[in-house]
């Protein structure tokens, strides 16, 4: 796999220098359009707030103080050797998405957006690591947001998009064990109480909303959405989709071992 880095962050701060208005939302749109104002030639850039207030400002000097671009680099480059076999050319880019104090972002729909439709935005050759307003800097976060948008990628490439809400879990899943994630995570007696929640509704479309933000999310996300709880709590559906697929790498590994030994 070609990976190649594009540093975004710096062009976003620069677009905040501006005055809240006219002039820096056409200047949002002329750097994210292409010259004939018909594509789009810097894809990450849709999920910036062009209108947010000084709080992202404020992150994103934050996340230029951490170099979380150096970090980008450095991860993509370890990525491509390790994925070297992989098929696949692209950018990647890192984009602040507001989830804090803006109107513009419901954090919920736009990170399930993001994790099920990166196979378009995929076909255009550009990759996204979104980074939150509400969440501090670390180089953790930079890493993860890096390498689960370059494992999805690779998944959805393999298996094509999820049909429902059982493969998007096992979507989500692989992913995150691939990419290192060390979170989200509960308690054993809160995941077996989640799984048998979440089981009714494991052959529903993925594209069903109503059930699958609340599946993946929890309450909070549901009511955010205005739809239904289910009795969840906070990314109850992501915890358990991480947890299986590291017992599963686990158990492989275990199995692995023991036929070495034998030999």
């Amino acid at each position: 796999m070609n990976l190649a880095h594009v540093p975004l962050l710096q062009i976003q701060r620069d677009l905040y220098r501006l005055p809240r208005g006219r002039e820096r939302f056409q200047t949002y749109l002329k750097t994210m359009l292409t010259p004939d104002g018909q594509g789009v030639s810097l894809l990450p850039l849709v999920a910036m707030n062009p209108m947010a207030k000084d709080h992202v400002s404020a992150r994103l000097d934050a996340w230029l103080a951490l170099d979380a671009e150096g970090i980008v680099a450095r991860t993509i480059a370890d990525a491509a050797t390790r994925l070297a076999d992989a098929p696949g050319e692209f950018k990647l880019g890192l984009v602040l998405a507001d989830d804090a104090q803006g109107g513009w972002t419901n954090r919920f729909s736009v990170e399930l957006a993001w994790r099920t439709s990166i196979r378009e935005f995929a076909r255009d050759g550009w990759l996204s690591a979104i980074l939150w307003t509400s969440e501090e800097p670390t180089a953790q976060t930079v890493i993860e947001a890096v390498l689960t948008a370059i494992f999805r990628a690779v998944f959805l490439g393999i298996h094509g998009s999820a049909r429902t809400l059982r493969d998007l879990l096992a979507q989500e899943g692989r992913v995150m064990a691939s990419a290192g994630c060390v979170g989200p995570v509960l308690a054993p007696n809160q995941l077996t109480q989640d799984r048998a929640i979440i089981a009714p509704y494991l052959g529903a479309d993925a594209a069903d909303l109503p059930v699958v933000i609340p599946c993946l999310f929890g309450d909070h996300a549901a009511v955010s959405l205005g739809y239904t709880p289910l009795g969840l709590p906070l990314r109850a559906g992501l915890a358990l989709a991480l947890h299986d697929a590291q017992a599963a790498v686990g158990r492989a590994a275990t199995v692995t071992t023991r036929a070495g030994s034998r030999r």
